[in-house]
C-alpha cells in the first residue's frame, strides 16, 4: 500500500486486511525494524555468496566489477511491486542518494534499470554490445550485437516479466532469441538446475526469486491470497497464514511422491462438452418429498462446450452458452437443455472452428475482415466482438434473456429453451458494456451499471429500463404504440472512473434505498490496451491491469439524482459478487464477497484446471472470504481524530477512520471464515434492506468436500453446511414458501452434477432453507456430458408463452 495514505499508528496496524501480523512491519517500510525481501543463491553459477545480505551476480544481470562487494543489487519490494537493481560501483551505478534507481556517480551503467512505478513496468537495458545494445527508442529493445547470457524480456503491456538464459546449466537455449519453458514460466527445459530460478506470475503480476529448495517465495507478502485463521464469533480476522504454512509444506510432499494435491476436488465436472441438446423434456426420478406449493421453473445458464470441432476454448468464461431448466410441478420434475443461438455460436458451428475471439481464446484469422473494418467495429459495441451470453439469467418485464458482460442479450422461450431475440443495448443508450447482474425491483424496473464513454472518459453510468408501456400514437391520436424497456433505457446517473483510460472492471453492483453503490476495484481494463486488442484480434483478458497498491473505492451515487454523494477507501481487493447492501442508522453496510487479488481469474483457464492437482498455489489463488463493510453516512468533521471509530452501529465490528487528507477508510469484518461464491438471498424481499441470512457454495478447492452449499446467518454469526461426497452443487437459489413467517422459510434450490467420471447425470437438489435438511430431489441420465452452471434465475411462471416486444 502506497505510503501516502497512512497516516497514524491505529491505521497503519489495521489496513492490511489480508496481512497477517508479523507481514506487517514488512509491510510498513517506514517502521525502523523494516528489512527488505531478498531472495538470492549462493551457488557460483547463479548468484555469489552475498555481502551484507546481497549476492554478487556471475552472470546475468550486468557486469560485475569487484569480487565480494556486489556489483549489481537486487532489492524486491514486492508490496508495491517495484523491483530495483543498482550498483556500488563508479563504473556502473553509484550509490543512490535518495530512493533507488538515480546514479549520482560517473562513468556509463553496463546494466542500467529504469522503474516505472506508476504502471508497475519494469525495464533493464544494457549499453554493452556483449549484452544489450543501445535501444534506438523505449527499452528493452536491443538493436545490436552479441547474445546476451541471460536476457530479460519486458512486456509491459500486460506487465509481463521474464528472465531466462541461454546457458544449458540454467536455461534452454532460445528460439528465435527467447527461451521458451515447457510449461508457464521458472521451469527449465533444458539440462541441469539453475540454483537461482526466477518464477513470474503473470495473472497477478507478481515477480517472485527464489532459490532451488526455498519455498517460492517465502517472505513475500505479495505473492498470493492466503488462507486467513479467523474467529467467527468476534467476526475479526487474526491474520492470513504464510505461503510456507504447515499445508503448503503438505502440498510439496504430495507434489513430490506424484500425489493429487487436492484429492476430493474434480475440477473436469467444469471442462465437460455437451454433445447433444435435450430438447424433449427427460422425466426425473425423485427422491423424498417436494413440496406441495413448490411450482415453477428453475432456469440455469453457464459454459456448455469447450470445443469447436477440433478447437478448444481456453478459458471457462468462453465456453457456448448452454440454457438448462428444471419445470417442477405437482411433484414431478422434468430436465431440458438447449444452446443459446448467438451470432457467435451459428458462426463457430459454421465454420466448425473458432472465430471470434472470446475473452481467454483468440480466434483463427478471418481473411473477409479488414483493419478498417475492426476500426469501424469500434463504434457498434457487440457486433463484432463476441455475443456469447453465458454467464446468467434475468428477467425483463415478463421476458427472460440471458446476459453476459458485453451489452447484446438474448431472450429465450423459457418453456422449450428456443432463442427468440437479440438485443444490443448499446443501440438504445450509449453505453460499451454493462454487467451481467441486473437488479430487479418490485414494479418491473430493471437497473444495471455500465460504462459510457464521453469526452473526458469513461464513466460508471446506471442505466434504468422501465417497465413496457403502452403510448397514444402521434398519428392518429387513437391507436396505442407500445415501448419496450429498452425503448424507454436512459442513463440516470454516471461518475467518471478515477483513472480516465483504465475504468475499473465491474461485475456487479449494489441498491439500496437511497444509494447505488458501486465497487471501484484496482483491476481495470486498459482502455488503449481493450483497442489494440480488439485491432489485433486478441483476447480482451489482455487488457486487464491490477494494481495491487492501489485501494479499492467504495463510490455511492444518490438514486434521486444521479449525483455521487461519498466515496470510501478500502484496501486492495478483488470482487466478483456483492451479496447485498442496505441502510441502517446513517450507515451503509455492503457485504462482498472479496479474494486479495485477482488470480481466480486465471484458474479458470481449461489449462490451470486441467493441472489442478499438480498446482500448489491453486487454492491460495482461489482463497476468497466474504467481507462487510459499514460506511458512516455523517458528515466528519476536520478536526476528528484519526483514531476515531466513525462506525457507531451497534454491533458492528467493522471499522472506518478518517485520514489525514479527508478520506474515510474502511476496513471490513469477516462474515464467515469460508470460501462462499455466487450468493444469494431471498432477493424479492430482502434487496437493498436489513437481512439475517444469505446462501452460496464453497471456493475452497482444498476443503474436505468442495462441493459444499453454505447458509450464513450474518445475526449470530454461524453458518449451516450440506454436502455429499463427488457431489458438486451449483448456486443456490431461495424460494419462498406461499405465506412465509420468516426470512428463510421456503426451500433452497441447487442443480447437480457428480464428479469421477460421472458425466452424464444431473439433477436438483431441493432443501429446506430453515434447517438446511434435504427434502427431496430429481436425477436425469442425459445422452450427453452435463457441465457444471454458473447463475439462473426462478420463475413461477412456467406455463406462460411469450411474444416480442421489440419493434422491427
Amino acid at each position: 500500500m502506497s505510503n501516502k495514505y497512512i497516516s497514524d499508528t491505529n491505521y497503519r496496524n489495521s489496513c492490511n486486511f489480508w496481512a497477517d501480523e508479523r507481514m506487517k512491519d514488512v509491510a510498513n517500510s517506514e517502521n525502523d525494524n523494516f528489512t527488505p525481501v531478498i531472495n538470492y543463491s549462493t551457488s557460483d553459477n547463479g548468484w555469489s555468496t552475498p555481502t551484507n545480505g546481497w549476492a554478487t551476480p556471475s552472470s546475468g544481470y550486468g557486469t560485475p566489477v569487484g569480487v565480494g562487494t556486489p556489483s549489481c543489487r537486487r532489492r524486491i519490494l514486492a508490496g508495491n511491486h517495484n523491483d530495483e537493481i543498482y550498483s556500488t560501483s563508479d563504473s556502473g551505478w553509484a550509490t543512490p542518494s535518495s530512493g533507488y534507481g538515480s546514479p549520482v556517480g560517473i562513468g556509463t551503467p553496463s546494466c542500467r534499470r529504469r522503474i516505472l512505478v506508476e504502471n508497475h513496468k519494469s525495464e533493464i537495458y544494457s549499453t554493452s554490445h556483449s549484452g544489450w545494445a543501445t535501444p534506438s527508442s523505449g527499452y528493452g529493445s536491443p538493436v545490436g550485437v552479441g547474445t546476451p547470457s541471460c536476457r530479460r524480456r519486458i512486456l509491459g503491456e500486460n506487465h509481463k516479466s521474464e528472465i531466462y538464459s541461454t546457458s544449458d546449466s540454467g536455461w534452454s537455449t532460445p528460439t528465435n532469441g527467447w527461451a521458451t519453458p515447457s510449461s508457464g514460466y521458472g521451469t527449465p527445459v533444458g539440462v541441469g538446475t539453475p540454483s537461482c530460478r526466477r518464477r513470474i506470475l503473470a495473472g497477478n503480476h507478481n515477480d517472485e526469486i527464489y532459490v532451488e529448495g526455498s519455498c517460492p517465495g517465502q517472505g513475500n507478502k505479495d505473492e498470493s491470497i492466503r488462507r486467513g485463521d479467523s474467529e467467527e464469533a468476534s467476526g475479526q480476522v487474526k491474520g492470513i497464514d504464510s505461503i510456507c504454512s504447515d499445508r503448503d509444506a503438505s502440498l510439496l510432499r504430495k507434489l513430490q511422491t506424484g500425489e493429487d494435491l487436492y484429492p476430493f476436488c474434480d475440477a473436469s465436472v467444469w471442462l465437460r462438452s455437451c454433445s447433444q441438446e435435450v430438447v424433449e423434456p427427460l422425466e426425473g426420478k425423485i427422491t423424498g418429498c417436494i413440496p406441495y406449493w413448490l411450482k415453477g421453473s428453475l432456469l440455469r445458464n453457464g459454459p456448455g462446450s469447450l470445443k469447436v470441432g477440433d478447437m478448444t476454448f481456453g478459458h471457462l468464461f468462453d465456453g457456448s452458452a448452454l440454457l438448462h431448466r428444471f419445470a417442477i410441478d405437482g411433484g414431478h420434475v422434468t430436465y431440458q437443455s438447449r444452446f443459446l443461438k448467438t451470432q457467435t455460436y451459428k458462426r463457430n458451428m459454421a465454420a466448425q472452428r473458432i472465430v471470434v475471439t472470446e475473452f481467454g481464446t483468440k480466434a483463427v484469422p478471418d481473411p473477409c475482415q479488414t483493419i478498417f473494418q475492426r476500426v469501424s467495429a469500434l463504434f457498434t459495441p457487440g457486433e463484432t466482438t463476441s455475443d456469447n451470453a453465458m454467464i446468467s439469467v434475468y428477467p425483463f418485464g415478463d421476458e427472460l434473456y440471458a446476459l453476459t458482460e458485453y451489452p447484446v442479450i438474448h431472450r429465450f422461450d423459457p418453456i422449450t429453451l428456443d432463442t427468440l431475440d437479440r438485443v444490443n443495448v448499446s443501440k438504445y443508450v450509449g453505453i460499451v458494456n454493462h454487467t451481467s447482474h441486473p437488479h430487479v425491483m418490485d414494479d418491473g424496473t430493471v437497473y444495471n451499471l455500465g460504462m459510457s464513454i464521453s469526452v473526458t472518459g469513461p464513466h460508471y453510468a446506471i442505466i434504468k429500463f422501465p417497465p413496457t408501456c403502452d403510448v397514444k400514437s402521434a398519428g392518429d391520436g387513437c391507436s396505442n404504440k407500445r415501448l419496450s424497456m429498452f425503448e424507454q433505457a436512459r442513463i440516470i446517473g454516471s461518475i467518471p472512473a478515477r483513472w480516465p483510460l483504465h475504468p475499473a472492471y465491474m461485475h456487479t453492483f449494489g441498491s439500496t434505498e437511497n444509494y447505488f453503490v458501486i465497487v471501484e476495484q484496482p483491476l481495470s481494463v486498459s482502455v488503449p490496451a481493450m483497442v489494440r486488442n480488439h485491432l489485433l484480434n486478441e483476447p480482451m483478458a489482455g487488457s486487464f491491469r491490477w494494481y495491487q497498491d492501489q485501494q479499492t473505492q467504495i463510490l455511492l451515487m444518490q438514486r434521486k439524482d444521479g449525483q455521487l454523494f461519498k466515496i470510501f477507501l478500502a484496501e486492495a481487493f478483488f470482487y466478483l459478487h456483492i451479496i447485498n447492501s442496505y441502510e441502517e442508522d446513517n450507515h451503509l453496510i455492503v457485504d462482498i464477497c472479496c479474494y486479495k487479488d485477482p488470480t481466480m481469474l486465471d484458474c479458470m483457464y481449461v489449462e490451470a484446471l486441467m493441472g489442478i492437482q499438480k498446482n500448489p498455489d491453486y487454492a491460495r489463488m482461489f482463497r476468497g472470504r466474504p467481507l462487510r463493510f459499514v460506511l458512516p453516512l455523517k458528515n466528519v468533521s476536520s478536526d476528528t481524530a484519526p483514531e476515531t471509530n466513525l462506525v457507531t452501529l451497534q454491533g458492528a465490528k467493522a471499522t472506518a477512520y478518517r485520514l489525514y487528507d479527508g478520506n474515510i477508510f474502511s476496513q471490513p469484518e469477516l462474515l464467515c471464515d469460508l470460501g462462499c461464491e455466487t450468493p444469494r438471498i431471498y432477493y424479492e424481499k430482502y434487496l437493498g434492506q436489513p437481512y439475517r441470512y444469505f446462501y452460496a457454495i464453497s471456493c475452497d478447492v482444498d476443503a474436505d468436500n468442495p462441493g459444499t452449499l453454505i447458509k450464513v446467518d450474518i445475526k449470530t454469526r454461524t453458518k449451516m453446511t450440506w454436502c455429499e461426497e463427488n457431489v458438486y452443487p451449483s448456486e443456490p437459489i431461495f424460494v419462498p414458501s406461499p405465506d412465509p413467517k420468516e426470512e428463510d422459510d421456503g426451500v433452497v434450490l441447487s442443480a447437480l452434477v457428480w464428479g469421477r467420471g460421472i458425466e452424464r447425470e444431473v439433477g436438483i437438489l431441493v432443501l429446506d432453507a430453515s434447517t438446511w435438511q434435504e427434502l427431496s430431489r430429481a436425477t436425469f441420465t442425459t445422452p450427453s456430458p452435463v457441465p457444471k452452471c454458473l447463475h439462473g434465475w426462478f420463475t413461477e411462471n412456467i406455463d406462460l408463452t411469450f411474444k416480442s416486444t421489440l419493434l422491427q
